[in-house]
């Protein structure tokens, strides 16, 4: 089903989502044009809601990839509540160190032991140029309905909501 919501909400609404989702599948392109993907946590969005920070390490691929070709896709996924969302967007290498202390929360440690005073820490801001999502049926009730409808029916449930965002300008 389509969202009846107006642009702003709809932006709303994807942030809420992927901050309640936390962890998205990062897809960079290689240098041979591949697609690559890794789990990473998203951490605090910037005030003005387009861009996204993550935490790297200064010698991952990824960061070859992204200097290579900026251009990444997000997907967030909660198969229990289904809900999911895409982002398509550009990602830059940042290592402002009042940003990192600013991002940084003592779970990271755990894969930078470094902390956020390294040099071999650094974010990657993704800036949103769009997202779609999809804010499914989570209730095993309203599911049954759905299900028993579309079979009586012949035409796919339609409870849920499906939208594209802009994020640009």
């Amino acid at each position: 089903m389509q969202s009846n919501r107006n642009e702003d909400e709809m932006r709303i609404k994807v942030r809420d989502m992927i901050a309640e989702i936390g962890t998205a599948i990062f897809t960079t392109i290689d240098g041979e044009g591949r697609l690559r993907g890794r789990p990473m946590r998203s951490q605090k969005p910037d005030p003005d809601g387009r861009t996204l920070w993550f935490f790297t390490r200064t010698d991952s691929p990824k960061v070859v990839e992204i200097r290579h070709d900026g251009r990444v896709l997000l997907g967030y996924s909660d198969t229990r509540n289904q809900d999911y969302v895409a982002i398509s967007g550009r990602a830059q290498l940042i290592t402002d160190p009042a940003r990192k202390q600013a991002l940084w929360h003592e779970g990271l440690r755990s894969w930078l032991p470094e902390g956020p005073d390294s040099t071999e820490v650094a974010l990657i801001a993704v800036t949103i140029e769009g997202a779609e999502y999809w804010d499914g049926v989570s209730s095993a009730l309203r599911f049954a309905y759905g299900y028993a409808q579309s079979l009586v029916t012949g035409r796919p449930d339609t409870s849920g909501e499906n939208a594209k965002v802009s994020f640009g300008g």
